[in-house]
């Protein structure tokens, strides 16, 4: 079977390999597509195709594996082509969202199936999960059975695999994201010494947990910012305050200039950018 990527960063290229090893062939667009990803892309031996028709008259199953403000866009363009196979939307958008689409692919009579990751990319096995929804869900999770991903079905009804990743990234994003400005404010208020030997009393390495959490996040700030958007939108429609994950989505924003840095920052370099609304 051809199933084609749209657009696969390092999530994606991972989920291609766990096609590839169940037996399929992994397309992709380079087209637009940056230098590391056209590396990753030519290391794991995914097919290239020249345009988005060809992807669309050659992929029986498409993949949308893509940042969550570009989710729309992506489906919108696929439907500029005679698509006649099944879309699957992994992506990290609320419910809500992921209906919309939903309506937008079942309009040109396309099968649409609901999907949510939760973990890094899937190099290891029981690490990432696959979950996903809809009459078709269970087709697109025989295409990666092979690998290292794991699925797991959450029924017919559009909506439940996103609804899964969005409350599960709440609270691990979330967290982290409170921590970030727990230890800004605590550094600018010059209580972050005491705060943090508060935590390591009676050997408690919640500090230097912290410390890395800060430090990791940096390099994937600038698409979660818009994934708590995501979250907080989820949350108002199930009747929660909208206003925590907002915020976290600024502290993300705060941060998301180490995007693409040959080096993991310092505590210091992150409390120093957190401290700077940058939408000002």
């Amino acid at each position: 079977m051809n199933i084609g990527f749209l657009h696969p960063g390092a999530m994606g290229i991972s989920l291609a390999v766990s096609a590839q090893a169940t037996g399929h062939q992994a397309f992709w667009l380079p087209e637009g597509r940056s230098e590391e990803t056209r590396a990753r892309a030519a290391t794991h031996n995914l097919s290239e195709l020249d345009s988005l028709a060809d992807f669309c008259e050659t992929c029986d199953i498409i993949i949308s594996v893509c940042p969550p403000h570009a989710a729309v866009k992506v489906a919108h363009q696929t439907l500029e082509f005679s698509f006649k196979g099944i879309y699957a939307d992994v992506n990290a958008i609320s419910p809500e969202k992921t209906k919309s689409i939903h309506q937008l692919m079942t309009s040109k009579d396309i099968e649409f199936v609901d999907g949510g990751i939760i973990g890094g990319p899937a190099w290891e096995a029981k690490n990432t999960w696959l979950y996903l929804a809809g009459q078709k869900a269970a087709e697109v999770a025989a295409c990666f059975h092979g690998g290292l991903l794991e699925t797991e079905l959450m029924g017919p009804e559009i909506g439940k695999a996103s609804a899964i990743k969005m409350s599960f990234a709440a609270y691990t994003k979330g967290s982290t994201a409170l921590l970030c400005a727990i230890m800004a404010a605590a550094d600018e208020m010059g209580v972050r010494q005491d705060l943090e030997k508060q935590w390591s009393r009676n050997g408690s390495d919640f500090t230097e947990r912290t410390h890395n959490r800060l430090q990791r996040v940096t390099a994937k700030a600038w698409r979660f910012s818009g994934e708590m958007e995501e979250i907080a939108a989820t949350l108002k429609s199930a009747g929660q305050p909208q206003g925590f994950h907002l915020a976290a989505g600024e502290i993300f924003h705060r941060i998301s200039k180490f995007k693409g840095a040959d080096s993991i920052p310092s505590v210091e370099d992150v409390l120093e950018a957190l401290k700077h609304d940058s939408k000002i």
